[in-house]
């Protein structure tokens, strides 16, 4: 992994400057993530005395996928980003899509986590954080919550990454974040909900989430956030789709 640069660390930048640095600042490729199925680059983002490092994957370096139309993926990032933010939670880190070195992507703010924090003992735990991830990953379908897609930091909070397959208008829920299936949702949760359901109807989440999605992912999305509303509970994993991802972590 290349050095971090020297500049503003990303847990002191509010999200509004964040943004706008990540959408306006001069991305520079650093390295490359070889780990990663995508093509997934390591850039310095610098905008007047402001610099951050971050993650830009560019939609011509996506692989097809048998599931999900081709080169989608960098837009469903950013609108589990808009997700995220209409949650309040801060669940994803700042995303935009915008032009880069490589032509249009999804480029996402880099957070270092608690290197010294488990992983496995983590996404077996009850934390109350994961609980809300949980519900997010509820509401975008995710279909792909590795281990290694959390990012623990060492205040207690967390940040969850690589969002690029979520948002079928299949049930597609594929987990390592099982523990509280078919337990009722915390009120807070089914307040977020209710918040989630107005800004989809005719606020700017619906806006947005329409100029990323298709029509149909949308009106999907809204129908799982009825359903949790109605049924009041964590979903159970699905009987036709694998309920763990693989590798777990």
């Amino acid at each position: 992994m290349p050095s971090h640069p020297q500049g503003t660390p990303p847990r002191e930048l509010d999200d509004t400057t964040a943004m706008r640095l990540l959408r306006e600042g001069r991305l520079e490729v650093a390295g490359r993530l070889v780990e990663a199925t995508n093509l997934t680059l390591y850039c310095t983002v610098q905008l007047g005395d402001l610099v951050a490092a971050c993650v830009y994957k560019p939609v011509r370096g996506e692989r097809p996928l048998w599931d999900f139309p081709d080169g989608t993926l960098a837009a469903r990032e950013v609108a589990a980003y808009e997700v995220s933010a209409a949650t309040g939670w801060r669940i994803v880190p700042p995303t935009v899509y915008r032009d880069g070195p490589f032509g249009d992507g999804m480029v996402q703010l880099w957070i270092d986590g608690d290197a010294e924090i488990d992983l496995m003992t983590l996404m077996r735990s009850r934390n109350p954080a994961l609980r809300r991830l949980a519900v997010f990953d509820a509401i975008v379908n995710n279909a792909d919550r590795k281990g290694g897609h959390l990012i623990p930091l060492s205040d207690g909070h967390f940040y969850g990454v690589d969002h690029g397959v979520c948002f079928s208008t299949e049930d597609k829920l594929r987990t390592v974040l099982w523990q509280w299936q078919g337990k009722p949702l915390t009120r807070e949760a089914v307040q977020v909900l209710a918040r989630i359901e107005r800004e989809m109807e005719r606020g700017r989440l619906g806006r947005r989430l329409r100029e990323l999605l298709s029509r149909e992912e949308v009106e999907a999305t809204w129908e799982r956030v009825r359903r949790l509303l109605d049924t009041g509970i964590h979903p159970y994993p699905s009987r036709n789709w694998p309920a763990i991802p693989w590798p777990p972590v």
